[in-house]
């Protein structure tokens, strides 16, 4: 049986921000991961993927700055090429290819039984992260066999599609992009629209992402937001990385021949069914964008920096059909493209920690003394989904990882 203080499981970039603090204060753990470090970047994106945030936002523990070009955009296998790196330069005690098949309590500390055997420890940190399983509805079981189902972690070109028409169900960042890219592929694309948003990719001659930073607008803390569970359900930033800084919304899409109709609500009789909202769903996306526009010129006036930088603006309003198709025969569809969200895969902790929708019960990342997650939309900021966050969470947890270690055990 191995034994160790702290148990890390998942060596994303959560699990290594946090072999990398738990190093700075010498505390002894051990690194798991199913796979290779960075395994999702290495084997769960699409070909064409680049990361939405530029570059000077994707820095690991540790370094002063991400992948070369800080306001280029890295592709998946580039990030994951640096994770590498990060592993050769640190060296953290890690186990990959090592599966964590239940997590449970022992005594006044942890046990997990792996493929390698079992691993005691006092305390643990779960950092599987929260794209580890796609979110598909429940009536995607009643699509006919002849379709084939997708989702974004599976997906990897328009080549390896049947050539039929594609239906993608969901319109935050990897809906836009992969029905995007199929538009460009000469596919006919439908694309079902729910909850999403609208960012222009640059504004006033920077980077929106840029702005946000300027504006403190991912800082806020998880202890001041009003409906926490709301903002923990925000779509993806609705962009795409390009080296051109190409914009991404519904009217780009449509100009590429994209089909627009509202949320996906059900399939029957041989049909998909759509919900009548798509008008007020652009709208209130272009409301939430223009509010946002407002803070940023708000921010650069209160500083007197208006002469420094190009004037505000504010871009027309999203057009779409009023009459929007609320039906459609599936035979006009060979794909379906299931880009509905991610949900985490905690089964195997076996615990009473978790909310009546299978969901960890935590306060900034801290689910109990011992017990702690990382990389859960909205932890301690909005950051907490970015990978220059994770860095910030693990020094927090650290703290509290730390404090817990130094009480006594009982007697």
């Amino acid at each position: 049986m191995y034994s160790t203080t702290t148990l890390i499981i998942g060596a994303g970039q959560c699990g290594l921000a946090m072999s990398f603090e738990l190093s700075k204060r010498s505390i002894d753990h051990l690194v798991l991961d199913a796979g290779r470090a960075g395994e999702n970047w290495h084997s769960r994106r699409w070909d064409s993927l680049r990361l939405l945030t530029p570059n000077w936002m994707n820095t690991l523990a540790g370094q002063v700055h991400g992948p070369d070009d800080p306001d280029g955009f890295a592709t998946a296998r580039q990030f994951a090429a640096e994770i590498d790196k990060w592993v050769t330069r640190h060296a953290p005690p890690l186990f990959t290819n090592t599966s964590v098949k239940s997590l449970s309590r022992l005594g006044e500390g942890y046990i997990a039984e792996t493929n390698r055997g079992p691993i005691r420890c006092r305390s643990v940190v779960v950092a599987t992260g929260a794209c580890a399983r796609p979110k598909i509805p429940v009536f995607a079981s009643t699509l006919p066999h002849r379709i084939e189902q997708v989702s974004p972690i599976t997906y990897r070109s328009p080549l390896e599609l049947r050539s039929g028409g594609v239906l993608v169900v969901g319109a935050s960042a990897s809906g836009l992009q992969i029905a995007q890219e199929l538009a460009w592929s000469g596919r006919k694309v439908t694309l079902a629209v729910g909850s999403h948003g609208r960012l222009p990719r640059t504004y006033r001659g920077a980077d929106i992402l840029q702005w946000m930073h300027l504006a403190r607008v991912f800082d806020e803390p998880f202890t001041k937001v009003d409906d926490l569970e709301r903002v923990r359900r925000t779509p993806s930033l609705p962009l795409i990385g390009s080296p051109e800084r190409d914009d991404l919304n519904m009217d780009i899409l449509q100009a590429r021949g994209v089909e627009l109709v509202g949320r996906m609500m059900d399939i029957r009789d041989g049909k998909a069914q759509f919900s009548g909202g798509l008008c007020n769903a652009v709208t209130s996306a272009d409301l939430k964008m223009n509010r946002l526009l407002e803070r940023i010129d708000t921010w650069v006036s209160d500083r007197g920096f208006d002469e420094l930088v190009e004037p505000p603006k504010r871009f027309a309003p999203t057009t779409v059909s009023t009459d929007p198709r609320l039906t459609i025969d599936l035979s006009e569809f060979d794909t379906v493209i299931w880009a509905t969200g991610f949900n985490p895969d905690h089964r195997f902790v076996q615990m009473p920690v978790f909310d009546r929708k299978g969901r960890f019960q935590h306060h900034g990342g801290v689910v109990e003394d011992g017990l702690y997650v990382m990389g859960l939309p909205f932890l301690r900021t909005s950051r907490s989904v970015h990978i220059d966050g994770a860095p910030r969470d693990a020094k927090a947890l650290a703290r509290q990882i730390s404090g817990q270690l130094s009480q006594p055990l009982a007697a």
